[in-house]
């Protein structure tokens, strides 16, 4: 028996014994007179067995039975593990039409010694409030994983979420972190809420230039900054690109990995997708299950969302930029190739003029000029017309003996040996006379 039961059965025999009064009993028990006498007589009918609980040792009516506890902790070992307690009652509801709360599947596991494969780690940081209207503020990232586990490769996800809602606005599998998924996730968000104010990332080069001087191109065509091509297209949307100096900056991304991470790799499992390409066709549903599940109300209704213009095409903004020069002939050069107008210009460019051209994500080359664009076509390059003639080698002339090569020298040292010995012979005379007239 319990200590508050013991206490009754003191009480209650202190007052049959005359040495405290159904009021002081009950004062004591602090329950009223009426109750205080009802246990009086219990004691005296049955006993010490009649203060005690009646449900004592017995099995609640609405307690889960053993087979029900056993087949949980059998699925969650075999189909579903990995999840943690709140998404693991979620696929019970949604596959195996069993309702529990995430707080009875935890008891469960438990009690058989299952723990969650993954453990929180709680954090100090202190979260920054939500903008208040929805298209303020987008944050966008990208985490490699193994989200196949071992049936695939790992390959990364590129994904934005709405700071002040926490929509997943968009998102795409791609092998590596790249400048086309970031694209795409920004196509598809834009193209199905609008265009955000601004825009939350890291510093990724992907996000900025790494160079520090702008080029003589980019300064002619009145850049002010150097810009990689993702800010370009930031920059042309009128989108505020704000580069995050800490992970932290861009929190709500960060939570959002641990969630995908933690729930999407086992919702991909039970579709059986093996692929990166079926990922991606599966992908959109299992967004819209995660937006359903987690998006907040935002504080104010009223979306802060640009329209975007019908005029804008979102594949001509998200492109690679460079510049290059035109030749004769309306032609330039180009990733190895020579390209030409594919239609006729109602223009005519000079030559050596300037001008933008951009490759789109399918691959197609366009020059962008004055909003408009104009589309390029490969042209075979001149092929140049091999000699089938070549110039015989010279025969080797033998010059004459009395050629100045052969002749000058000996000539010229012969006629200075001759000049210099008659000076001698002449000087060698003169000595000699000098010298007899003394004598």
């Amino acid at each position: 028996m319990s200590r508050a039961e013991l206490k009754k059965i003191y009480v209650v025999e202190k007052i049959i014994d005359g040495l405290m009064t159904n009021s002081e009993g009950a004062m004591t028990l602090g329950i009223s007179v009426r109750q205080m006498i009802r246990l009086k007589n219990k004691y005296k009918a049955e006993g010490a067995p009649g203060i005690a609980h009646k449900n004592r040792g017995r099995k609640p009516v609405h307690a889960l039975s053993d087979e029900m506890k056993d087949r949980t902790a059998e699925l969650y070992t075999s189909k579903y593990h990995g999840s943690n307690s709140c998404h693991f009652a979620e696929l019970l509801q949604e596959h195996e039409d069993i309702q529990l709360s995430s707080s009875s599947v935890r008891r469960i596991l438990l009690a058989k010694g299952l723990k969650q494969a993954k453990q929180r780690r709680r954090t100090a940081h202190q979260p920054r409030q939500r903008r208040a209207q929805a298209g303020m503020l987008w944050q966008i990232d990208a985490t490699p994983y193994a989200w196949l586990e071992d049936r695939a490769p790992a390959f990364a996800l590129h994904a934005a979420i709405d700071d002040a809602t926490g929509i997943v606005v968009g998102a795409v599998f791609r092998p590596n972190e790249c400048r086309e998924g970031y694209s795409l996730v920004m196509q598809q968000g834009m193209t199905k809420y609008g265009v955000p104010l601004g825009l939350y990332s890291d510093r990724h080069t992907i996000f900025r230039s790494p160079n520090e001087k702008l080029t003589v191109e980019q300064e002619l065509a009145g850049e002010s900054k150097p810009l990689s091509n993702f800010g370009k297209a930031m920059a042309e949307l009128g989108i505020e690109h704000i580069q995050a100096l800490s992970p932290q900056a861009k929190g709500r991304i960060e939570r959002l990995w641990v969630t995908f991470q933690d729930r999407l790799v086992i919702e991909l499992r039970l579709l059986g997708i093996t692929t990166m390409e079926a990922a991606n066709e599966a992908l959109p549903l299992l967004i819209q299950k995660h937006n359903q599940r987690f998006a907040v109300a935002p504080r104010s209704s009223e979306p802060a969302y640009m329209e975007l213009s019908e005029d804008i095409r979102l594949e001509h903004v998200f492109t690679v930029r460079e510049y290059r020069t035109l030749g004769a002939g309306q032609t330039l050069s180009y990733g190895g190739n020579t390209y030409t107008f594919a239609e006729s210009l109602p223009q005519h460019f000079p030559v050596k003029t300037v001008v933008e051209v951009r490759e789109t994500l399918t691959g197609d080359v366009l020059v962008w000029h004055q909003g408009q664009a104009l589309l390029l076509k490969k042209t075979e390059r001149p092929e140049r017309q091999e000699q089938t003639k070549k110039a015989s080698s010279a025969q080797p002339r033998k010059p004459a003996k009395d050629h100045p090569w052969k002749t000058t020298y000996d000539t010229t040292v012969t006629k200075r040996s001759t000049k210099r010995d008659s000076f001698q012979d002449a000087m060698y005379s003169q000595h000699n006379s000098y010298s007899e007239a003394y004598w």
